[in-house]
């Protein structure tokens, strides 16, 4: 296994997005989400996926996302060629301007990479706002059995606010290993399997789950699915106290 790579400074890592091509607000999001994800421990999804970017398929630095669908209880968004980052970016402050009146379901297509959803999932419970978000991913996970990639790695991350300012934040991949960490050298290709060892069938049926339910409501290609809604309670102080110290879910 190779070493990780070092990590890019902020003001590099901006530099680079520029390079890149990328507009000054976009560049500023994409930081922002690279930096941060080091700075929490995953630097398979930070810095060090920068350069990578360079070679996504028909990358358009120019490209927008568009909200195609706008009511109470759903929306619907095309990436026109944006980068799953940006369309979640997009979605996020849209949800954040406009929250739901109590739930609403909102799903991008052909909308990837995307991410560390803990991130945005986190931004959203920020502003007040229960979230879950899964995204589909190039389909990389096979039966525990054995045979050809049946799904994505296919991420699930929720998010809950809490009056004491800090959201639980719990973001789990169906995988052993994140390709994002096997392309940073920090796990095996061949960790790259649904976790849970002798029961890996539960983590292979919540990647199967979650992928026909992103296709089943985004269509063909990668796409992402939320859920926001406003909380009716506010059980996260009480759980940490009961949890005594502990670190919980998306704790730094």
């Amino acid at each position: 296994m190779e070493a990780s790579p070092s990590l890019v400074t902020p003001d590099d890592a901006v530099a680079r997005l520029r390079a890149l091509g990328f507009g000054e607000r976009e560049t500023e999001i994409l930081a922002e989400h690279f930096v941060d994800a080091d700075a929490r421990g995953k630097p398979g999804h930070g810095t060090s996926r920068i350069d990578w970017l360079a070679s996504w398929p028909g990358l358009d630095p120019t490209a927008r996302p568009e909200r195609v669908v706008a009511e109470e209880g759903y929306e619907r968004w095309e990436s026109r060629g944006a980068l799953g980052y940006l369309v979640l970016a997009a979605v996020v402050e849209a949800q954040l301007a406009w929250p739901p009146a109590r739930a609403r379901v909102v799903v991008a297509h052909n909308s990837a990479p995307t991410g560390v959803l803990g991130y945005w999932a986190r931004k959203l419970a920020e502003g007040g706002l229960v979230t879950a978000v899964t995204a589909t991913s190039p389909r990389r996970l096979g039966h525990p059995e054995g045979g050809p990639p049946l799904t994505g790695t296919n991420p699930l991350a929720i998010a809950v606010p809490s009056s004491d300012g800090e959201p639980i934040v719990a973001d789990v991949s169906m995988a052993k290993a994140t390709h994002g960490d096997a392309l940073a050298g920090r796990a095996p290709l061949e960790d790259i399997v649904p976790f849970g060892g002798d029961q890996a069938y539960k983590a292979f049926a919540l990647a199967v789950g979650l992928q026909l339910l992103v296709e089943a409501l985004a269509g063909d290609g990668l796409g992402a699915v939320l859920l926001v809604a406003r909380p009716e309670a506010d059980p996260v102080p009480a759980f940490r106290a009961l949890a005594d110290g502990a670190r919980l879910p998306g704790d730094r």
